[in-house]
């Protein structure tokens, strides 16, 4: 479900792509999961650059996996709910480990229900995808287990290697539109398998942790 101002708006797909399938989707689906293009909604949800946003779990759930966090999002050439996320997609915010990596109580998103962020005031104005995502960093054999936050889905250790991703559908005003985010990436892209943020071992990892994907866009 989708967060605005503190707030949840709408129920599980009023702005969120509806998927075909609940984890497991190819990787050229990492964008936001198998069906979510074609079976997503027409509707978007409202809001103004500075607003804060984000993703709530579906049925109450919290994270219960150690892992970081991440948005990122895209903007349509046109009408988001045409729109395949093939263009250019920039992280706009992240949360890693602010104490040990190697233990719950080091990671901010453990047992949260949501993921917010506060929308830069500098953004330009339109219709946008927001990928939401929590990557946990406790079944790092070949893949992470990668999970959207987002809405519904398996959440036992049968999909360790799931990449399960989807999309809500926003639309921004009130931005000023002065600075293009960069940097910019291509999803699928973002990731390789041998990220060391993505192999890093929690139940005997050394070192400190770093955070996969592209950096944060600067504004």
């Amino acid at each position: 479900m989708v967060m605005h101002n503190g707030k949840q708006v709408g129920g599980e797909y009023t702005y969120v792509r509806r998927n075909s399938n609940s984890y497991m989707p190819s990787f050229t689906e990492i964008i936001d999961s198998s069906g979510a293009t074609s079976a997503g909604t027409k509707t978007y949800m409202d809001v103004k650059a500075g607003d804060r946003i984000g993703l709530k779990l579906f049925n109450n759930e919290f994270i219960e996996h150690p892992g970081p966090g991440f948005f990122y999002m895209s903007k349509a050439p046109g009408n988001v709910s045409d729109y395949d996320g093939s263009g250019d997609w920039f992280k706009v915010w992240e949360s890693g480990p602010t104490g040990n990596p190697t233990s719950t109580g080091g990671w901010p998103t453990y047992g949260k229900y949501t993921m917010e962020f506060t929308l830069p005031k500098t953004i330009e104005d339109g219709e946008y995808l927001l990928r939401g995502e929590h990557i946990g960093i406790h079944e790092n054999r070949t893949f992470p287990y990668v999970y959207c936050l987002k809405i519904h889905a398996d959440y036992d250790d049968r999909c360790w290697k799931a990449t399960d991703m989807e999309c809500a559908q926003i639309r921004i005003t009130g931005g000023t539109g002065t600075v293009k985010p960069s940097p910019v990436s291509k999803i699928p892209g973002i990731y390789k398998k041998n990220d060391p943020g993505l192999t890093f071992n929690f139940w005997g990892g050394r070192g400190a942790y770093v955070m996969p994907g592209p950096a944060v866009a600067k504004f």
